[in-house]
């Protein structure tokens, strides 16, 4: 367990004066209840920003009345109980985070491998990983690989309308804060990009529709009856590119009719289906709403298309596998906009975002988000509501209902085996009543250095664990 450094104590000429954070931890390890709340913190992975609720549960037999379990909260210290935040976000609650994509990495890979609650037949099925990229609104730097060419190479240093170079000979390394940023912005199209973000969702849905119309018309059925053949199924993780654009990774799955469960039809091959999807995601298009202000804009996806047919995690001269794929979606699924240079709380007023801690491009990116959120004829896109987010509306994570499991199911399933069946309840048909309300949330100074000691403590026991057992989360 982690407990306060002297690198945290104030600079002060008083010999012996404690910081507040070390005054805190003595007010809270003499408090009875302190032992009590430090179960509750090992049980909730030391969650950096613990939910408090205070109520009651009670189990009885349906049949007799009898009461089985009781649990109150009165018990508790502060007469209250931790629970977990469940934020995704690895900026806002690292612990949290890695149990969130932990799950992510199961529902996605029974969906390629089979597994809670689906079969093992769809492995077989024909799968293909897709990344859908957003189209360009102006040049940016890029990453340089090395001993490759420079950002932009160009002859005769060539400027914009602004006076601005047209190219970059720089190599930018990874941490480079050029990386994502416009070489011009008075030439980027700042107002294209914050309607592709928020109608990306939208076109992906308009791609599924087209995808199923592309899968028919290249079996030779009739669109209305693609249903009686086969069953598209998906899951999609949206991430933000360095330049604040969204693109979409996503595993899509032929099943049979039935679902996982029944097998595709025989003319259902992967070099289909990656015909398929090449083809629908040229053909869709969705046109934003008209302004005077904007015109009426057609949005597409991007050149940069790639479909790989996914192997067997047997294949192992291919990286595209199974388990690969589960690990890689699992991993983009805990970032966020913040990873891009923006914000992860929402913005209340323009000045909020002339002062946010961002940089340049995402804060240009955010203003235009404030203004064209303005406008009567872009109400329906809800803009101010989401320029943290740079525009777009979607969740991180969709799926279709038949992928997989659910991280509901997921949750239910660790709970039981962290607590096990209750000896009064085996055999009997019960019922529950509860009563919770919300009684606070977050951590004073030093709960927050025990909470933060615990999260390392258990992440270290994982990674030491997956170590030894060679579990495909070592990559998360």
């Amino acid at each position: 367990m982690a407990y306060p450094s002297d690198e945290r104590r104030p600079v002060s000429h008083e010999a012996g004066r404690l910081s507040l954070t070390e005054r805190d931890l003595i007010r809270i390890v003499h408090d009875p209840g302190f032992p009590r709340w430090l179960e509750q913190m090992k049980s909730i992975g030391g969650c950096a920003h613990p939910i408090y609720l205070s109520g009651h549960t009670t189990t009885r037999d349906a049949a007799t009345g009898e009461i089985l379990t009781h649990y109150d909260t009165r018990e508790e210290p502060g007469e209250r109980l931790a629970v977990r935040c469940r934020n995704r976000r690895e900026t806002r609650c690292p612990p949290c985070s890695r149990l969130h994509s932990g799950d992510t990495y199961h529902l996605v890979r029974s969906g390629l491998l089979g597994g809670k609650g689906i079969g093992p037949q769809v492995r077989h099925h024909p799968r293909v990983f897709v990344t859908l990229t957003a189209p360009s609104w102006g040049p940016v730097h890029r990453l340089s690989a090395p001993g490759g060419p420079a950002c932009r190479p160009r002859r005769g240093a060539p400027t914009c309308d602004h006076g601005r170079p047209l190219g970059c000979p720089r190599h930018h390394e990874e941490k480079d804060p050029q990386l994502g940023q416009p070489l011009c912005p008075g030439c980027y199209d700042y107002t294209g990009h914050v309607l592709w973000n928020a109608d990306a969702g939208l076109l992906w849905t308009r791609f599924c529709h087209t995808l199923r119309r592309e899968i028919a018309s290249a079996a030779g059925i009739v669109q209305s009856r693609i249903g009686e053949h086969l069953r598209l199924s998906f899951a999609k993780v949206a991430e933000y590119q360095l330049r604040g654009a969204i693109h979409f990774h996503a595993v899509i799955r032929i099943d049979g009719p039935d679902g996982p469960s029944s097998a595709p039809p025989l003319w259902a091959t992967p070099e289909m289906l990656t015909a398929s999807v090449r083809t629908a995601a040229g053909r869709v298009a969705v046109r934003t709403p008209y302004s005077p202000a904007t015109g009426e804009r057609e949005m597409r996806w991007g050149e940069q298309i790639d479909v790989h047919s996914i192997r067997s995690d047997a294949f192992t001269g291919t990286v595209i596998t199974d388990s690969a794929v589960a690990a890689y979606v699992a991993k983009y699924v805990a970032k966020s906009v913040g990873d891009s240079g923006g914000v992860d709380s929402r913005m209340e007023s323009a000045d909020e975002i002339r002062f946010a801690p961002v940089n340049p491009h995402v804060r240009t990116i955010m203003m235009q988000c404030w203004r064209l959120g303005g406008l009567t004829d872009l109400e329906s896109l809800n803009l101010r509501s989401w320029a943290h987010t740079l525009g777009f509306r979607g969740h991180v994570l969709t799926k279709s209902r038949a992928y997989s499991t659910t991280y509901g199911a997921l949750r239910q399933v660790r709970e039981n085996y962290l607590t096990g069946p209750r000896p009064a309840e085996k055999g009997r048909r019960t019922e529950t009543e509860s009563a919770w309300r919300y009684v606070g949330a977050g951590h004073s100074l030093a709960q927050a250095e025990i909470a933060r000691g615990i999260a390392e403590d258990l992440a270290e026991r994982k990674r030491l664990g997956r170590e030894v057992q060679g579990d495909g989360l070592g990559e998360l």
